[in-house]
């Protein structure tokens, strides 16, 4: 059991205003398993399959018949996962099996398992211990087969390994001749194409065989400032689409000729990255592209979805996505994401053209007061423009709140319009929360991204302290009370904010985030080889810069930190090693400096089991409170977690 007393240190602070604030939303409701979440319709129709918790709160994959009979519910659970719950499945296009990915503790060496429908019976199809399943490829002309990497001859290496559903029998496929990114199969489900990592130029090849057996030819390159990769093979052996911007800023849809080298522009835009791609695996052809700027938007390639896509538009707000659909494409499974409210499914009938409510995620979110996401923009230091979103607090006063910027990871990913729990958490809790896609970030083009190279503590913490200046001047955010918080790279800029910046930040909150470059390149697992150059490039390269990588490494800095930091790591994190946050904990309390340590030995990178994201954000939201001022749920108890306060 974990309790704080607060009384005294709240009473120094200034109260955040909640006169007309909603009631506190208890932290189950928001970090607890969803209700029933990610439905799949079976290839032939007949069932529905969907995740939910069981009677000892692990989520399983769930099947109901479809259509269901009137007063006969016959939902059952096919899968027994024992403890860290199952959040990714595939149907199997023989009707028979679902499978599913699981690791242990978060250590993510991915296992692909199946389980029968009939008798719930499950087997694992990759028992190789240490070996990490990545990449899952289906088809619907070959359902008893699966298509799966496996680093099993190679720990830096996957081979594609081509095993048997029903039997389980397993061989090899095809054999990684270098540093291969990612496969792709044509329609006769054979791997013809591989995106490769060029050691020489530190950008990628695109590689096309003709057969299995075959050489490998490079058909396309891009440098090390470019991306690139295809989408999807054609219906003809000589047409592959790709997506890439070697010919432009932004990322587009191209239509590459294998035989005449000879490339179509299919879809692009000129102020945002291709985001998505919708394909029609029978005829294989491109049926629409996304485009994500403050939203998602759909540009359609093919007259055959018009309708459909003028009619889900209607059905209700929010941005939709196709997620699943039956193998002769008339029922598609459509997930539509709001920013003030639980994800709703949908089941949509194509020749009716009509929508049927499935269900929602989490339905205590349906009547709770909940905020929006603003889309915001503001300029930098050096004039670049940068994007993002504010989420005020609901029924108060948006000004001089107290404040937390909150990171996202990657580097190279970027905060999307939508729901998300921790936003909605904080903001609940009165605090404005400000989250921005600083230069670095994917989506806005390759000069964007780019503009973050070398940067880490550099002109990327830069852009975050020109966020917080910003909201300042806007009036929302209290200067003296505004905190810093992410995980991954978010928690990297989080000690970055209290060691580069100490005075900028009232408090931090770090989430498995580095705190020294240099031993973070030093221990990232094998299977990141690939991945080398791409650091090397975007970082700073580890055999050659050392001295640099530390000068931008707050490990180094901790004698500057002045401002309270709380940590949460998983001990099994195979990207942020335990290390890093062992070491910056260790030099803090060496040297004085105030941080709070909570460590889960059975999770990875972030927290997967309900029971410790309950328990942390206990933790953190004292922790804000304490700091901040902003309001707080009683702690309680909090069952079943694994968090050791260290």
């Amino acid at each position: 059991m974990l309790r704080f007393a607060l009384a005294a240190a709240l009473a120094a602070l200034p109260a955040v205003a909640s006169a007309e604030a909603p009631p506190l939303i208890p932290r189950d409701v928001l970090f607890g398993n969803p209700d029933r979440t990610a439905p799949q319709i079976s290839p032939d129709g007949k069932h529905l399959a969907y995740l939910a918790p069981d009677a000892k709160n692990v989520l399983q994959v769930w099947v109901r018949s479809h259509p269901p009979q009137p007063g006969k519910a016959d939902d059952r659970a096919v899968t027994s996962d024992e403890k860290r719950g199952i959040r990714q499945y595939y149907w199997a296009h023989d009707g028979k099996h679902l499978l599913y990915l699981q690791d242990k503790g978060g250590d993510e060496n991915f296992h692909l398992y199946a389980s029968e429908l009939a008798t719930g019976k499950t087997r694992d199809l990759t028992p190789f211990d240490g070996v990490r399943v990545q990449g899952v490829d289906l088809d619907e002309h070959h359902p008893d087969t699966v298509l799966v990497g496996l680093n099993k001859r190679n720990k830096a290496a996957f081979d594609m390994h081509r095993i048997t559903i029903s039997t389980g029998a397993e061989k090899l496929d095809t054999e990684n001749p270098g540093l291969i990114l990612g496969w792709t199969t044509d329609k006769d489900f054979v791997v013809r194409a591989a995106t490769a990592v060029n050691t020489k130029t530190g950008g990628y090849d695109l590689m096309v065989r003709e057969k299995p057996g075959a050489d490998w030819k490079v058909v396309k390159q891009w440098t090390n400032e470019e991306q690139g990769q295809p989408a999807a093979f054609g219906a003809d052996a000589h047409t592959l689409y790709v997506i890439g911007n070697d010919q432009t800023d932004t990322m587009r849809l191209t239509k590459l000729d294998l035989a005449t080298g000879k490339e179509e522009v299919v879809a692009e835009d000129p102020t945002a990255d291709v985001s998505g791609a919708m394909v029609d695996d029978k005829r294989r052809v491109p049926l629409a592209v996304s485009f994500t700027r403050a939203r998602t938007e759909w540009k359609i390639l093919d007259d055959g979805i018009k309708a459909d896509f003028a009619a889900l538009a209607k059905v209700r707000r929010g941005d939709f996505s196709v997620t699943s659909q039956t193998r002769d494409q008339n029922l598609w499974v459509v997930a539509y994401a709001t920013d003030d409210g639980p994800t709703a499914f949908y089941l949509y009938d194509r020749a009716a053209k009509k929508a049927e409510f499935l269900f929602v995620n989490n339905s205590k979110l349906e009547k709770l007061k909940l905020a929006q996401m603003e889309p915001i923009s503001y300029r930098a230091k050096d004039g670049l423009t940068v994007h993002g979103y504010l989420t005020k607090p609901v029924g108060v006063d948006a000004k001089n709140l107290p404040t937390v910027l909150l990171v996202h990871g990657g580097p190279w990913a970027r905060d999307n319009w939508g729901f998300s729990s921790l936003t909605q958490f904080l903001a609940n809790r009165g605090y404005a929360v400000l989250q921005v896609n600083f230069r670095g970030s994917t989506g806005y083009g390759k000069k964007f991204l780019n503009a973050g190279n070398r940067e880490w503590a550099g002109k990327m913490h830069q852009d975050l302290i020109d966020a917080k200046e910003w909201a300042v001047k806007q009036g929302v955010a209290d200067p003296a009370r505004v905190a810093i918080m992410g995980g991954s790279y978010g928690g990297y800029a989080t000690l970055v904010g209290l060691t580069f910046t100490p005075e900028a930040f009232t408090c931090g909150v770090d989430i498995v985030g580095p705190s020294s470059i240099v031993t973070l390149l030093k221990t990232v697992p094998p299977y990141w080889a690939p991945a080398k150059a791409l650091f090397a490039k975007r970082v700073g390269d580890l055999e050659k810069e050392e001295a640099f990588l530390k000068e931008r490494s707050p490990l180094f800095k901790v004698n500057d930190i002045t401002k309270p930091l709380l940590i949460g790591q998983g001990k099994n994190d195979p990207r942020v090693k335990v290390a890093e946050s062992d070491q910056i904990v260790e030099a803090m309390r060496k040297n004085g400096k105030p941080v709070e340590y909570v460590l889960y030995p059975d999770e990875g990178h972030g927290f997967a089991r309900p029971e410790n994201r309950l328990h942390f954000f206990a933790v953190t939201e004292q922790f804000l409170a304490k700091h901040l001022g902003g309001r707080a749920e009683p702690v309680g108890e909090i069952k079943g977690h694994s968090g050791e306060i260290k």
